[in-house]
């Protein structure tokens, strides 16, 4: 490790020179380094999706407020190496990262809160982690011995998080300060345990004064009573301590301000004191968490616990987070997009591009109103089974300001997708189509403008006459995880009258991430015949963005059209909560 990085560790941390050199070796300085690091564990009770995530991102948020750096960690207990082969239904969207690494939705949730660019090590699974222990083991790593829980997946665990912590994750490159990592599940949930085990045992490794543990929990408040019960809250705390674990933040999940006397009951039963107890109750907009948190003391509690370097300057950035905050809900302006998809039910599964739409609204001083819109509903299959769903989104798409068909897969609901493309097309709406939208768009232009009325994706007709999307050559069709084309990738603009490029600056080039196994490929398509692609940019559909090696359409405009713009890549990296995706802007 370069010395150079020491020497702006040190500054950061006010550690004399003197002192610094006196630690003549790297192992004394590392092990410095590793004592001064500090964790902040974010645990769940009571029940899943409490809001753990985005507690965990407004805790980051006003660390990193502070002056200080903040990178964030997520454990899934479950046995998946990744969240790249599940289903939205199960854990909403897969989130994808610059390096490839499919993974939880809660990691856009950092990235977007705290700007900040994290890789696929920052997300941690049960089934890495045995896979780790495991090769390690088929190696002979651990001579001979037997493999266990304790202390070899424990050991594991500790290790990981201990590692990536250091990795950077600012534009700055400097080693973070504060490491945010949260738990998933609940606690007492039987796949959990190991997890709980290692930060019992993590939280002696590196001692008390640099780590500490936020429990978020719920109050409920029945409305036959309308009183907040405190009761869920203390069995859960009393299960986190018999596990050898003890909360220094109890963060209350609730849907109206804590009560004086719920809190002080808490602060009794569960071993901490009132000022301990913080209320998260609902409020207009995620994005004003992290207000509410230090308004109740947070940042002060952190930097006397963890022993902070925290400025005491009024914070920039938190003052514009606020003015955000107030903006958001003053915005007397709507606009509506229809939101045309397979996963409708669960709107999670469409998270990055509901917040990438969300900032992009913002930024022109607009408050968002989405309308999900079944694919298959559109479909006249349905109009004879089922005609007030039909005519009801229908009504909903022909109402909308402007219309955007995200990606999926499978051939469910994809000729909903199309009806709706068609649509938008010809009465000129604003439209946007990524991903498996931008298949489909290819597909809709040349069934209808030139007459193939065959025209599909390979992936829903194999045999097809007109295959204007194909598989591409390093998809493993024997093989679902991590076998598509993934994260960030380069787009050359051919063109200087893009209205796309114009968005982004007039530059030459994007870098967005991508995840997809099919293409509009340009060898394809001569293979099919060598004209194929002038007959689209006779008729007006222009690929005015292709990969570096222009073997891949990436960005298709369409002359006549308000938004004529459909993309490969999705919406996963540029929107953060203070920068919209242009894509979408």
């Amino acid at each position: 490790m370069a010395q150079g990085w020491y020497k702006e560790w040190v500054k950061g941390w006010k550690i004399g020179e003197a002192d610094w050199q006196m630690m003549t070796t790297m192992e004394e300085q590392e092990e410095h380094m590793i004592a001064s690091m500090k964790y902040i564990l974010v645990t769940g009770g009571v029940i899943s999706g409490i809001g753990k995530g985005i507690i965990a991102s407004s805790v980051g948020t006003i660390l990193k407020s502070c002056g200080l750096h903040v990178t964030a960690i997520k454990i899934d207990p479950y046995i998946n190496i990744d969240a790249g082969t599940f289903s939205p239904y199960e854990h909403g969207e897969v989130f994808v990262l610059d390096d490839g690494g499919e993974v939880d939705l809660d990691l856009g949730n950092y990235e977007r809160f705290l700007d900040i660019r994290l890789t696929k090590d920052n997300n941690l699974t049960t089934g890495k982690i045995y896979q780790s222990v495991i090769n390690k083991e088929r190696r002979g790593d651990y001579l001979g011995k037997t493999v266990q829980v304790v202390p070899h997946i424990t050991d594991a665990i500790q290790e990981w998080v201990m590692r990536q912590a250091k990795v950077p994750v600012d534009d700055d490159d400097v080693e973070p300060q504060v490491c945010v990592i949260e738990l998933g599940g609940t606690v007492g949930d039987i796949e959990s345990m190991p997890f709980i085990e290692a930060f019992r045992q993590f939280q002696f490794k590196v001692k008390r004064e640099n780590f500490c543990n936020i429990h978020v929990s719920l109050v409920p408040q029945p409305s036959a009573t309308g009183e907040q019960k405190t009761k869920p809250t203390q069995n859960s705390v009393r299960e986190l301590r018999g596990l050898g674990l003890s909360p220094d933040l109890i963060m209350c999940r609730c849907s109206t301000p804590l009560e004086n006397s719920v809190k002080e009951k808490i602060s009794m039963f569960c071993h901490v004191e009132p000022e301990q107890v913080i209320c998260v109750h609902d409020v207009s907009s995620i994005y004003r968490v992290p207000l509410l948190l230090e308004n109740q003391g947070v940042v002060g509690y952190f930097s006397h616990r963890l022993d902070l370097p925290i400025e005491t300057r009024p914070r920039k950035m938190l003052a514009k987070w606020k003015e955000m905050s107030d903006r958001s809900d003053r915005l007397l302006e709507h606009c509506s997009i229809a939101l045309v998809g397979k996963y409708t039910k669960f709107s999670d599964s469409y998270a990055s591009v509901i917040k990438a739409l969300e900032h992009s609204a913002l930024a022109i001083s607009h408050k968002l109103e989405v309308k999900y819109v079944d694919s298959a509903d559109l479909e006249p299959s349905t109009l004879q089974e089922e005609p007030v769903k039909y005519h009801e989104a229908w009504q909903k798409l022909c109402s909308a300001d402007g219309i955007l068909v995200p990606g999926g897969f499978g051939v469910r609901g994809t000729e909903g997708k199309i009806q709706a493309i068609n649509w938008a097309r010809r009465q000129k709406k604003p439209f946007l189509g990524v991903c498996l939208g931008m298949q489909l768009a290819v597909c809709e232009f040349a069934r209808n403008m030139l007459d193939w009325k065959d025209a599909n994706s390979t992936e829903f007709d194999p045999e097809t006459k007109h295959p204007v999307v194909i598989d591409m050559p390093e998809h493993n069709p024997g093989q679902m995880g991590g076998t598509m084309r993934l994260g960030k990738r380069r787009t050359i603009f051919k063109t200087k009258n893009s209205i796309l490029r114009k968005l982004y600056g007039d530059v030459d080039y994007v870098e967005e991430r991508h995840r997809h196994r099919f293409e509009s490929s340009s060898n394809m398509l001569d293979m099919v015949n060598p004209e194929l692609k002038q007959h689209f940019e006779d008729k007006g559909f222009h690929f005015v963005g292709e990969d570096v090696e222009g073997e891949r359409m990436e960005i298709i405009e369409l002359d006549g059209a308000k938004l004529p713009i459909t993309v490969w890549y999705r919406c996963w990296k540029p929107s953060s909560c203070r920068r919209s995706s242009l894509a979408l802007f």
